[in-house]
C-alpha cells in the first residue's frame, strides 16, 4: 500500500477534472489526478465533437482528451490509474482509498466524477450509438440538419430536447411509454404549440433498425404499451433523453447531495457543503452537460481551492504568531 500526497487531489479526468488541474498544476499545487472508472470521460465515447470552441474543423472525442491530459501532465500535473472505493472527507487531508489500497491525501479534493446517460439497454440501441442513436441533442444535433429525427423520453429533458432539434429538422417526434408527460407544464405548452413537433403517445423503443453499410439509423420499431401492437417509425436520428445518472454513490453521507443526486454547491461557485471539497463539470451540473461549461467550472474549481488554501494558510501562520 502506497499514500500519495498533494496539495490538490482531483477525483476524475474529463474536461472538468484536467482543467482543473491545469490551473492547478499552474498555480503550483502539483496536482493528483485519480482518473477512474472511464479516463477522460464522456468524450472519450464521443466520435464528432463540432461544438468545441478554437477547431475550426471536426475533431474527435478522444483526440481532445488525449490532448488535455497531454497539457495537464505538461504543466506538472500526476496522473494516477486507479478506482476508487471509499472516501474520509471528516478531516484535511482528505483521504481517498484505491480499491488495490493505495492511499490518496489532499489538502482540497475536487470532485469531477461526471455523470452517465441513462440508456434503454437495447443490444441495437448499444450498437448505433454514434451511427444515428445520440443522448445529447445539443451536442449532436447539427448533424441531423433536414433529417426525421425522434426524442425518446417525457421529462424535461425529452421535451427541451425535442424543442432544441427543431433549430435542425422540421420533422420531429417525441415517443412517450405513457399517455401524458413529466414535463414542466410551460415547457409542455411549447410542445405542443410547435407544428414541427409530433407526439406518440404509449409507445416504447423495441429496437434501433440498422439500414446497413453507412447507412446507420433508419427506423425504429416501437411497441404500443397498451394494445401491443408494433408499429415501424422511420428516423434519421434517435435521441435517448431519460435523465442522466450523477457518479455520486461513493459521495453519500459524506457531501450534501440535491434530490437527483448530483452534488449540491453554493451558487455561483463550486463550493461543496464540506469546506476544502469543490465539485464541477456534470457532477453538479444538471442543466448544460457540455464540454465547454465542464471545463469552465473546472477552472473555477481549482481558482476557489487555490484561494480556499490560500486562505488557510493564512489563519494557520496567523495563529502560530499568536
Amino acid at each position: 500500500m502506497t499514500t500519495h500526497s498533494t496539495r490538490m487531489l482531483i477525483l476524475g479526468s474529463g474536461p472538468a477534472g484536467l482543467s482543473a488541474a491545469i490551473y492547478g498544476a499552474r498555480a503550483g499545487m502539483k496536482p493528483i489526478v485519480v482518473q477512474g472508472i472511464q479516463p477522460g470521460g464522456q468524450l472519450t465515447t464521443t466520435t464528432d465533437v463540432e461544438n468545441y470552441p478554437g477547431f475550426a474543423d471536426v475533431i474527435q472525442g478522444p483526440w481532445l482528451m488525449e490532448q488535455m491530459q497531454k497539457q495537464a501532465e505538461h504543466v506538472g500535473t500526476q496522473l494516477m490509474w486507479d478506482t476508487i472505493v471509499e472516501v474520509d472527507l471528516t478531516s484535511r487531508p482528505f483521504r481517498l482509498t484505491g480499491d488495490g489500497g493505495d492511499v490518496y491525501e489532499g489538502e482540497v479534493l475536487v470532485i469531477a466524477t461526471g455523470a452517465q446517460a441513462k440508456w434503454l439497454g437495447l443490444d441495437s440501441e448499444d450498437a448505433m450509438k454514434g451511427k444515428g442513436v445520440s443522448a445529447c441533442a445539443t451536442c449532436d444535433g447539427f448533424f441531423y440538419r433536414g433529417k426525421k429525427v425522434a426524442v425518446i423520453g417525457g421529462g424535461n429533458t425529452a421535451v427541451e430536447e425535442a424543442l432544441y432539434l427543431t433549430n435542425h429538422s422540421d420533422d420531429v417526434t417525441l415517443i412517450h411509454r405513457r399517455d401524458s408527460l413529466r414535463a414542466e407544464r410551460i415547457l409542455q405548452e411549447r410542445l405542443f404549440a410547435h407544428p414541427n413537433i409530433k407526439v406518440l403517445w404509449n409507445k416504447e423503443v423495441r429496437e434501433f433498425v440498422d439500414g446497413g453499410g453507412t447507412a446507420g439509423l433508419v427506423a425504429l420499431e416501437l411497441e404500443d404499451t397498451v394494445t401491443g401492437e408494433h408499429s415501424r417509425l422511420d428516423v434519421e436520428g434517435g435521441f435517448v433523453a431519460i435523465g442522466h445518472h450523477p457518479a455520486t454513490e461513493l459521495l453519500r453521507g459524506h457531501l450534501e447531495l440535491d434530490a437527483d443526486g448530483y452534488v449540491a454547491v453554493q451558487p455561483g461557485s463550486t463550493r461543496t457543503s464540506v469546506a476544502g471539497v469543490f465539485a464541477c463539470g456534470d457532477v453538479m451540473d444538471k442543466t448544460y452537460r457540455q464540454a465547454v461549461t465542464a471545463a469552465g467550472t473546472g477552472c473555477m474549481a481549482a481558482l476557489d481551492a487555490e484561494r480556499f488554501l490560500a486562505a488557510a494558510e493564512f489563519e494557520a501562520v496567523r495563529e502560530a504568531a499568536e
